[in-house]
């Protein structure tokens, strides 16, 4: 039978899932008894990107899903959501007051997948190596406050930061705080290709087509030491060009799972269905969409311009059009789940209003129509991506103060564009790297934003942000609210939703409730095939 598993948390820290499981026939095509696992994210390798799977290097959902198979951490997001939990460290933790002095002790006798020791030397070359290489995608200021790394014997390892960083530990559970092996990884250059050197929970194979991986096979690693537990000894990862191909697979048995990105219609055909061997699990999900400013692009150059999209933009509209129940209007970079967040944009703009985004405009001496093309990636956050364009076009546009057209590049032509400062407005997707309100901020506000946006505010960047890290009772940062209305002001960023998550699962395999967090964090570890206890 078709069942829905929701997941509905009072807030984030609090995810308790209602696990839900009925046998049924193996599938998974010729497979063998490997569980075979759908996606529409696409592995490419170029000459603009060519280490998408290095971890000094990657810095998206797809990439980061594959790492946090492969290369472990000193943390890591525990099953149920709540406080890093050691991983490859036996313990962990601030030993001053200041949150300035982080040190941890690694568990004895780990490995990397070929059997070669582990040591704190090891963790210090990842750790240096990553915020030395300085790579493209930004993903190294994720380690901004590491001023240095030290080592104590084989097993200790020393962080001393340059300011308090109460989030210091969720940094150290994503990859790019992964462990790598430095027989296989140059201190100084990225590994090109699409090769993991780690010690995390799988190993990794990938059939690759020009350049593009068209199969990823995770083997249980037999060297592994860590608190994860394995329910399987192999998952493999097909990606497809688009949803439908990926649920043709699954309704014929071909794949076993299919999680990112499935259509609206998708969802809510297999949400409607009275009976079948798929399950559907709906859970919370901390991914935004929002729109991203070149604010010294002419076209978009005047706050007065952003500010007047800001004004016309009806969200509700663009939520019901385009993904009816399986998305939120937001009001602010931070989801309203996230401790924090407050409706800056509700509260500066209210309503959709033309006639006041005239006003900000006329104010400014802004001739009109504005000239603007809206960008987006084709092939990276859905198929119904060019429909949520083509619906902001039209609010635009029926303004009669924009002229607005909208184009669309895949994602490898579309990211290294986007860095290249080609586009004035672009529209993006954000996956937390971890559930703090600091990290839908920072990224895209902070000095080496990932955006290599040019919008700079001297007050956030010296102030607010490093105020905000030193603040442990994340309820009560006044920082944080300050800088969500110096945002909805200055307009760098337009947030515009915040979506659900869901994984369609055949009847036979267990542990699909659990296999993405909040953070879309893809957990293959938790899957199984049979009858769950």
């Amino acid at each position: 039978m078709n069942r829905k598993t929701l997941v509905l948390p009072a807030v984030v820290g609090l995810l308790a899932p209602v696990l839900a499981a009925c046998g049924g026939s193996a599938s998974g095509g010729d497979s063998g008894d490997a569980i075979v696992v759908g996606t529409t994210d696409q592995f490419t390798a170029s000459k603009e990107a060519p280490a998408p799977f290095d971890p000094a290097y990657a810095y998206d959902v797809g990439t980061w899903n594959v790492l946090r198979q492969t290369v472990q951490t000193l943390m890591v997001q525990p099953r149920g959501e709540g406080d890093p939990q050691p991983e490859a460290a036996e313990k962990c933790g601030f030993t001053d007051s200041g949150n300035e002095r982080y040190s941890c002790t690694l568990r004895e006798g780990l490995e990397f997948s070929n059997g070669d020791a582990i040591t704190a030397k090891d963790v210090k070359f990842s750790i240096d190596r990553a915020m030395s290489i300085e790579a493209e995608s930004g993903v190294f200021a994720l380690l901004s406050t590491v001023d240095t790394v030290e080592t104590r014997g084989d097993r200790e390892v020393i962080f001393h930061l340059n300011s308090a960083d109460a989030t210091f530990p969720f940094k150290l559970s994503t990859p790019v705080a992964g462990i790598v092996n430095p027989a296989d990884y140059e201190k100084n250059a990225l590994r090109d290709g699409f090769s993991v050197s780690g010690s995390g929970p799988y190993t990794l194979q990938t059939e690759v087509r020009d350049d593009v991986v068209v199969k990823a096979t995770f083997t249980k690693n037999s060297h592994y030491k860590g608190q994860l537990k394995v329910k399987n000894d192999k998952v493999e990862l097909r990606s497809f060009a688009d949803a439908d191909a990926m649920g043709e697979s699954l309704e014929k048995g071909d794949i076993d799972l299919m999680t990112r990105s499935m259509s609206p219609d998708q969802i809510t055909k297999l949400d409607n269905a009275a009976d079948g061997n798929i399950n559907l699990n709906e859970m919370p999900g901390l991914e935004i969409r929002y729109l991203a400013f070149n604010t010294n692009s002419a076209s978009v150059k005047s706050t007065a311009v952003r500010q007047a999209m800001a004004q016309i933009i009806n969200r509700g509209e663009l939520v019901s059009k385009v993904y009816g129940s399986q998305a939120e209007p937001l009001y602010s970079m931070v989801p309203a789940t996230i401790t924090g967040h407050t409706n800056t944009f509700f509260n500066k703009y209210g309503d959709p209003s033309v006639s006041r985004a005239q006003g900000l405009l006329a104010k400014a001496g802004i001739t009109t129509p504005v000239k603007v093309t809206l960008h987006y990636t084709t092939d990276h956050y859905g198929s119904v991506t060019e429909k949520e364009f083509e619906v902001l076009k039209d609010q635009l546009n029926k303004s009669n103060l924009f002229d607005v057209t909208i184009q669309g590049a895949t994602w490898d032509k579309f990211v290294p564009a986007e860095r290249a400062g080609k586009y004035d407005v672009w529209g993006m997707g954000w996956f937390p790297d971890f559930p703090d309100a600091d990290n839908y901020l920072a990224p895209f506000l902070d000095k080496d934003n990932f955006l290599k946006s040019p919008y700079s505010n001297p007050e956030i960047i010296k102030n607010l942000i490093p105020d905000s890290r030193r603040e442990e009772d994340r309820t009560a940062s006044k920082s944080i609210t300050t800088i969500q209305d110096i945002v909805a002001n200055d307009v760098p960023l337009i947030p515009l939703w915040q979506g659900k998550q869901y994984i369609a699962a055949r009847d036979d395999i267990t542990g699909s409730e659990w296999a993405l967090n909040s953070s879309s964090t893809l957990q293959l570890w938790e899957l199984g095939r049979g009858v769950s206890e």
